[in-house]
């Protein structure tokens, strides 16, 4: 079916707003996306209506269970678990990862090693960094080749030995889009009796992402980033969750994922999140048919998901293709990321560049002068920055369409940096 742009905006009311006669163009993405309406909808009617506290006899707390309830099955659907208690809720991927990561450390003791990754957002280094501090163990870092921006798992063979206990490792990168080999990668941890923790917080607003099939043994993404509220959430494989020691309150429930699950949750924001998951399912639905056969292994509402996100992909890598090509012709700009139109399946549409002799944070001020929002600095992902030698210069300029951008407005940021920067400061 033909990818109905009008139809898809149209869900968004972020999109038609405007500040001085300049509609918002939003490249920020992957720092947080918009909401279609149903989302706040969902959510309204959470704190209207089943505003309680869950586990009680009356009408409202029977709403809020069966919110929070239905939250864990749709979350199941979009990640394909086995199981709807794998699916752990928090107020966010780092902060998740930070009390995950205690009871985790619980299996390890001194000397025992970690794996992390040079491309990673911080929030799947330093919680574990944070904990080899704590309980000495050791840290060894799996680094990617600076001219595809991949990683050689070769050498990751070399890192593993008997003593590896973790590797972490993001799905896709925030800054410059590399979507990482995640089935190898967890299988030769498991090959090395070694637990795998995937951020998948880039991933899971592009990519149809399918735990069982990855083999992975945690994996976290926030909702926030998938057209859904400020909420995060962890997959756990049962039988290692259950291995864990649950860092929690005395009346706290000691079964999954209660035991995870730290305090009173946000239950508007569960509301929203199965919404955003219905968001996707109709577009799977709606417009995703042809591609109905090839997820035909999954059931119910997650074949719909899984469709749509494969549908969604699709397009996403026109708008990132346009995009590349159109940063290239422009003088003294480096992409940092995946070029080839051969190797587009293997990134997100998010971008990083970098301009000759001007500062990162300059054009993004410039652009956002023009109502275009983009993002600009190491965004996190600290030791990539480092490693492709660009702190000291500002990092670089990050733009994240997604698919409710259109060509259109990748040609407005175009013709905007064709202005702007013979006029921008140099750094």
């Amino acid at each position: 079916m033909t990818y109905d742009l009008d139809v898809i905006r149209a869900q968004f009311p972020a999109l038609s707003i405007t500040d001085g006669g300049l509609r918002r163009i939003h490249f920020d993405n992957p720092a947080g996306t918009q909401v279609p309406l149903p989302v706040a909808e969902r959510m309204q009617a959470c704190l209207l209506e089943a505003n309680a506290n869950i586990g009680g006899y009356f009408p409202s707390s029977k709403q809020a269970t069966a919110i929070m309830h239905d939250a864990h099955v749709a979350m199941s659907d979009f990640l394909h678990a086995a199981f709807s208690d794998e699916i752990i809720f928090g107020q966010n991927m780092t902060t998740i990862t930070l009390h995950v990561s205690r009871s985790i450390g619980r299996r390890f003791k001194a000397g025992d090693e970690i794996i992390l990754s040079r491309m990673d957002h911080d929030a799947n280094i330093t919680p574990w960094t944070l904990l080899a501090r704590d309980l000495d163990l050791k840290v060894r870092w799996l680094d990617f080749n600076h001219e595809s921006f991949e990683f050689e798992l070769d050498a990751l063979d070399d890192l593993i030995n008997d003593r590896t206990r973790l590797i972490c490792v993001g799905g896709a990168s925030n800054l410059m889009g590399t979507i990482n080999d995640i089935k190898t990668i967890s299988r030769k941890a498991r090959e090395a009796g070694a637990w795998t923790y995937v951020d998948a917080v880039q991933l899971a607003p592009h990519v149809s992402i399918d735990v069982q099939d990855l083999g992975c043994d945690f994996l976290a993404c926030s909702a926030y980033k998938f057209f859904g509220p400020h909420q995060g959430i962890l997959w756990g494989r049962r039988e290692v969750l259950e291995l864990l020691q649950p860092y929690k309150l005395r009346p706290a429930p000691d079964r999954l994922p209660g035991s995870f699950e730290t305090g009173t949750q946000s239950h508007e924001g569960m509301a929203g999140t199965t919404a955003a998951v219905d968001y996707f399912a109709w577009i799977g639905e709606t417009m995703a048919q042809d591609y109905f056969e090839r997820n035909s292994h999954f059931a119910g509402r997650g074949r719909y998901v899984h469709a749509g996100l494969d549908f969604l992909f699709a397009y996403e890598a026109q708008l990132v293709m346009h995009l590349i090509d159109g940063l290239q012709q422009l003088p003294g700009v480096r992409v940092h990321g995946i070029t080839d139109p051969v190797a587009i399946e293997r990134r997100v549409p998010t971008v990083a560049f970098t301009v000759d002799g001007v500062a990162p944070a300059d054009i993004a001020e410039s652009l956002a002068a023009r109502n275009i929002a983009v993002w600009n600095g190491h965004n996190y992902a600290l030791e990539l920055v480092r490693s492709l030698g660009l702190e000291k210069s500002g990092g670089v300029v990050r733009v994240g369409p997604v698919h409710y951008n259109s060509i259109g407005e990748i040609e407005q940021l175009l013709v905007a940096l064709e202005h702007i920067l013979p006029r921008a400061h140099v750094a």
